[in-house]
């Protein structure tokens, strides 16, 4: 597994121009920060998946590429929803934890298999 420098730049930017979207967005007053920091570091971890992160074989590298986007488009819509309405606390963390675990376990079974 190679981390490459330069796309995992690119991709905190991104990730922090999308959490300040999320921030400027938030209906839900209070939580704006909660909302971007949480949203934030989802959007890091599933870009640096797919554009900073290359395993030796190439298939391995374009299956956790391909389920970098996945992952990465879940939570732009599930964190989208949390701007627009009220939401509770709990169910920021708890929907963002299980999407990330599942993330993680998915590019974890993955790179193991080397496929």
């Amino acid at each position: 597994m190679k981390v490459n420098i330069v796309p995992t730049i690119i991709a905190a930017g991104i990730s922090a121009l999308l959490a300040y979207a999320l921030y400027a967005l938030c209906h839900t007053e209070g939580k704006e920060l909660l909302l971007a920091i949480v949203g934030g570091i989802g959007f890091f971890l599933t870009l640096a998946g797919c554009f900073a992160v290359r395993f030796e074989g190439e298939r391995t590298s374009a299956n956790t590429a391909v389920v970098a986007v996945v992952f990465f488009l879940l939570l732009l819509i599930a964190n989208g929803i949390f701007a627009f309405v009220q939401f509770a606390t709990p169910a920021l963390v708890i929907i963002n934890g299980i999407l990330l675990l599942a993330f993680v376990g998915t590019e974890y079974a993955i790179a193991k298999a080397k496929q």
